[in-house]
């Protein structure tokens, strides 16, 4: 699944009449980026839920096989979003990735991938330290033991979520909210010790901010 429906409010002007996806770095569009990922990947089934100038988007896309979750009423934010796409998406594990990243050295879904164990795992996510993030500000995120099991943390130097997992969905059916965010399905697996974290092996950079922009071309994308 790849997370499409947000505002862009960060970008400032650059969203005023076109959504982030479509926003280009390296002369493609950031939603192009994310599918090349999923292709080289040799993922079978991809989903985008769409809300904000989510028309642009599925134009963009049309052609394609790719299904639209269309959150038409309000945004769902990536929890709720992923929730109401299951319909979609089916059962079992499930591969997200955000758009709003360019992403170098390793394909990060092909190294979730490998390391999937879904006897130990409910969630793994992809993680790099944060002083290694370009455009990403801030403390980090989690605490990675040795085995790789992660834990809530706020360093400066602990690793940051960078917008890509595979998650289990089953514990999405005990959330009764429509709109919340993935940290709810993070807190349930680290509660029952089977939330995994990797650190990526290679470069990723935020396209968040407009001068996210040419930080990420620095990635040579």
């Amino acid at each position: 699944m790849l997370f499409a429906a947000g505002f862009g409010s960060r970008m400032g002007a650059l969203t005023k009449d076109r959504p982030k996806p479509l926003i280009e770095v390296g002369g493609k569009p950031l939603i192009d980026h994310a599918l090349d990922l999923a292709n080289a990947a040799g993922i079978q089934k991809t989903v985008v839920n769409l809300h904000y100038l989510g028309a642009q988007i599925a134009q963009h896309l049309q052609g394609r096989s790719i299904l639209l979750s269309w959150e038409t009423d309000k945004i769902l934010e990536t929890g709720g979003g992923l929730k109401a796409a299951l319909p979609l998406l089916g059962s079992g594990p499930v591969l997200t990735l955000n758009t709003d990243a360019v992403w170098s050295g390793q394909n990060p879904l092909r190294q979730l991938l490998t390391a999937w164990d879904p006897v130990e795992m409910d969630a793994l996510l992809l993680l790099l330290p944060a002083d290694k993030a370009l455009g990403h500000s801030g403390n980090g995120d989690f605490l990675l033991a040795p085995q790789g099991r992660i834990s809530r943390a706020n360093g400066a130097k602990s690793p940051i979520y960078l917008g890509a997992q595979i998650i289990k969905t089953e514990s999405l059916s005990a959330i009764t909210e429509t709109v919340f965010s993935l940290n709810r399905l993070w807190d349930i697996a680290i509660a029952n010790n089977r939330a995994f974290g990797v650190i990526h092996q290679g470069g990723w950079c935020d396209v968040g901010r407009p001068e996210g922009i040419a930080l990420a071309e620095s990635l040579n994308v």
